[in-house]
C-alpha cells in the first residue's frame, strides 16, 4: 500500500420502537453529487502527485494515505537463527535525506489538500520513522489534526536487533482541512453502538495482515511487504464516510482501500506506479462482493432525527395527562400536565427543568431521566419519543 504512488394523533402506545438508521439516500441527507470526470473505482497508473494534480479540486470526501515510511534500513535483517527477515527494502521506501523526504511529503499532501472537499478529512499512517515529520508538515500546510490514533498490533514483528523495544504499533493522524471545518463526517452513534455503547477510543487493536487475507505471488512470497489489514480500513471508512462517498488512496499498493470501499458501498480512486501491485489489486477488488444496502444502512444521528416536543407525545396519545413520572430509582415523582409541562409540587416546568430541579443540578436530560411505569416495570420516556420519530418517518414515505 505504500508505493509512491398526518394524523399522528391516532398513534397507539403499542407502536414498536424502530431505529432503522438513515439510509444512504435518505431525505435527511441529499444524495452525493459526484463529478462525472472523476475516475471512480479505477487505479491510476503512475506517480501519485501527478495523479492527484489531475483530479478536480474539492471533489473527494476522504483521503487515506499509507506513504513510504523512509525506514532507513542499513543492510538486511536476520533472525537469531540467521534466517532472512522479509523487511521493507524496496526502492520506493528509500530517500537520500530527510530533506528529500520532507519535500516529497509536502508535495503529495499539498496535492491531497486541493482535491478534498471543505468537509473532507484525511488519514495518514506511519511509524516513528516518519509520522512526526508528516504531522509537522500537515500543520504547516493548514491541516487541523482531529486525532492521533494508535494501531496496536496483536502480533508485531519482533525487534531482531534486540537493542530497542519491539515496535508494536503504528500511528494514524486524522485531520480536517482547517480549524474552522465543522461538518466533516464522523459516524459517532454507529461507532458507539458497535462498541458496547461506549465511545470508540483512539487506540485500536488489530492483528497484522496474515493468513488468507495476505496476498502472495506464485512462489509463496508476499506480494507487498506492508499490506494493511482490511479491518483497519473498514473501521476508518465506517467511521468517517457514508455510502456513496469518494475515497482517494494515493499509495494504493495491492488495493486494500479499494477492496474495503467496494464492500462498503463507497467509491475509490487509487494511484499506484508498480504494475505488479496494480495487477494484484485489480484481481483482488474484482472478487469482492458488495454488501447489501440494508447492511450498509447508517445508524441515526441525533442531528438527523426529527425534533419531537414532549407535548407532541401527549397530543398523539402516547403519554396521558395526569401520568406520574419517576426516575429510575423512584426517588422523585412529577405529574404530566396537559400542556406538556411537568409539575413537581408547586413547581411547573419542562421535563428537563423539572428533572434538574429534582436532583439539584444545573441541567438534566429529561428524556432519559424521567420514566413511566407499565406492567410493573419502568421505561424511559425516550422510548415514546423513538416511537413518535418512527411514525413520523413512516408517514413521510
Amino acid at each position: 500500500m505504500r508505493t509512491a504512488l398526518t394524523g399522528l394523533a391516532g398513534i397507539k402506545s403499542q407502536i414498536q420502537v424502530s431505529r432503522t438508521g438513515t439510509p444512504a439516500h435518505s431525505r435527511l441527507r441529499a444524495p452525493q453529487i459526484v463529478p462525472a470526470i472523476l475516475p471512480l473505482n479505477q487505479i491510476i497508473a503512475g506517480d501519485c502527485i501527478t495523479a492527484l494534480q489531475n483530479l478536480p479540486a474539492a471533489s473527494v470526501d476522504l483521503v487515506f494515505a499509507d506513504p513510504p515510511y523512509n525506514l532507513q534500513l542499513e543492510g538486511s535483517l536476520s533472525r537469531p537463527d540467521q534466517s532472512h527477515v522479509d523487511a521493507v527494502d524496496d526502492d520506493w521506501d528509500k530517500f537520500a535525506s530527510f530533506g528529500e523526504y520532507d519535500a516529497f511529503t509536502k508535495a503529495w499532501l499539498s496535492a491531497a489538500y486541493r482535491i478534498m472537499k471543505p468537509e473532507a478529512t484525511l488519514f495518514v499512517i506511519g511509524s516513528y520513522h516518519n509520522i512526526f515529520r508528516v504531522g509537522a508538515i500537515l500543520q504547516d500546510l493548514g491541516f487541523w489534526i482531529l486525532n492521533d490514533i494508535v494501531w496496536r498490533k496483536a502480533n508485531p514483528m519482533p525487534n531482531f536487533r534486540g537493542r530497542r523495544f519491539t515496535n508494536a504499533h503504528e500511528t494514524l493522524i486524522w485531520a480536517s482541512k482547517g480549524p474552522s471545518a465543522r461538518n466533516y463526517t464522523f459516524n459517532y452513534e454507529a461507532l458507539k453502538s458497535g462498541n458496547e455503547d461506549c465511545q470508540m477510543r483512539s487506540d485500536w487493536f488489530f492483528p497484522l495482515c496474515t493468513g488468507a487475507e495476505r496476498l502472495k505471488d506464485a512462489s509463496g512470497a508476499k506480494t507487498h511487504p506492508t499490506q494493511k489489514p482490511e479491518a483497519l480500513l473498514g473501521r476508518i471508512l465506517l467511521a468517517t464516510t457514508r455510502p456513496g462517498d469518494v475515497v482517494v488512496d494515493p499509495f494504493f499498493g495491492t488495493g486494500t482501500t479499494g477492496a474495503v470501499a467496494k464492500r462498503l458501498g463507497r467509491h475509490f480512486i487509487g494511484a499506484e506506479r508498480d504494475s505488479a501491485y496494480i495487477a494484484a489489486a485489480k484481481l483482488r477488488i474484482a472478487a469482492v462482493e458488495p454488501l447489501s444496502a440494508e447492511a450498509l444502512t447508517l445508524a441515526p444521528t441525533k442531528r438527523s432525527e426529527p425534533r419531537v416536543a414532549f407535548a407532541s407525545l401527549i397530543e398523539a396519545g402516547l403519554i396521558q395527562p395526569g401520568t406520574q413520572l419517576t426516575d429510575e430509582k423512584r426517588r422523585h415523582k412529577a405529574l404530566v400536565r396537559a400542556d406538556g409541562t411537568l409539575a413537581l409540587g408547586d413547581i411547573i416546568g419542562s421535563i428537563h427543568k423539572i428533572g434538574a430541579l429534582a436532583q439539584g443540578l444545573p441541567a438534566c436530560n429529561g428524556w432519559t431521566f424521567w420514566h413511566e411505569e407499565a406492567k410493573g416495570s419502568l421505561h424511559p420516556i425516550d422510548e415514546k419519543r423513538a416511537q413518535m420519530r418512527s411514525a413520523m418517518r413512516t408517514a413521510a414515505e
